[in-house]
């Protein structure tokens, strides 16, 4: 008992350290007192009005993000209190969609910029804002996209080909791409099947000593914890497939068992 107290009190004391306090007022995002961001709010003329659409800029007046509404989402019959915006991160070249409160819409926006710590020293961070994207993002759902994976033989091996190709009886099953950000601790994958739909975007750090992978699956718009361990430890791989070979290999598998690829 007194161990389970400790551990909870030590928790509530971590958490405290690390909690960051967003302010919004005035126009201006402010983190544990300091100002960050400026939103600016502007008129939506292609929806009459009925929402708005706002530019962050950092204190300097340079553009960051542009938020707009994002008519791509249908409304949710079972949820009358939210919908979603798409942030676009204009010095990254990056895009996401988020969910926020109808109510008070331009303060839940400030507040999920700030909680994010995605702007540091006047900057997009870029490894916050695709944490940002892979953790809280959502995914559009796509009209008359097919999902629907390549026939073949799933018994036989899984083979990662040169040309960023996947093979598996003797078929082309699908692709993968490294988006990784130029300078990142953590590595970014998008997997799509040969007809090029995108099918899922995954993120791990240790390079291909990952065990764990956070994918995100756009069939079904969920988020996952893919477990891919390996008990052997690879101190350097020289590769013409791509630098994160084993890892892909485990998460492919991961992909195929789980019916995505």
């Amino acid at each position: 008992m007194k161990k389970s107290v400790l551990l909870l009190a030590l928790t509530l004391t971590v958490s405290t350290v690390f909690a960051q306090k967003v302010d919004y007022k005035d126009g201006v995002i402010s983190v544990d007192g300091t100002p960050v961001a400026k939103m600016i709010k502007q008129a939506d003329k292609a929806n009459l009005g009925m929402v708005s659409n706002y530019e962050i800029k950092n204190m300097n007046d340079e553009l960051l993000i542009i938020a707009v509404y994002a008519s791509e989402f249908p409304e949710d019959p079972m949820d009358n209190f939210s919908f979603y915006y798409k942030f676009s991160f204009t010095t990254l070249d990056k895009q996401g969609y988020f969910k926020v409160n109808k109510l008070g819409t331009e303060k839940a926006i400030a507040k999920l910029i700030g909680s994010a710590a995605i702007i540091k020293d006047g900057a997009l961070d870029k490894d916050a804002v695709f944490n940002f994207i892979s953790k809280k993002g959502k995914n559009p759902p796509a009209a008359g996209a097919d999902y629907t994976t390549v026939n073949r033989n799933k018994s036989w091996p899984i083979d990662l080909k040169e040309n960023n190709v996947i093979e598996q009886d003797g078929k082309v099953i699908g692709n993968w791409k490294d988006v990784t950000p130029k300078g990142s601790n953590v590595d970014y994958y998008e997997f799509s099947l040969p007809s090029g739909l995108i099918v899922a975007k995954a993120n791990f750090i240790n390079g291909n000593n990952a065990q764990t992978a956070d994918v995100t699956t756009n069939k079904d718009n969920r988020k996952h914890t893919a477990q891919i361990p390996s008990p052997d430890k690879v101190s350097m791989l020289a590769s013409s497939i791509d630098r994160n070979q084993k890892t892909l290999e485990r998460l492919v598998k991961w992909l195929v068992a789980q019916q995505y690829l």
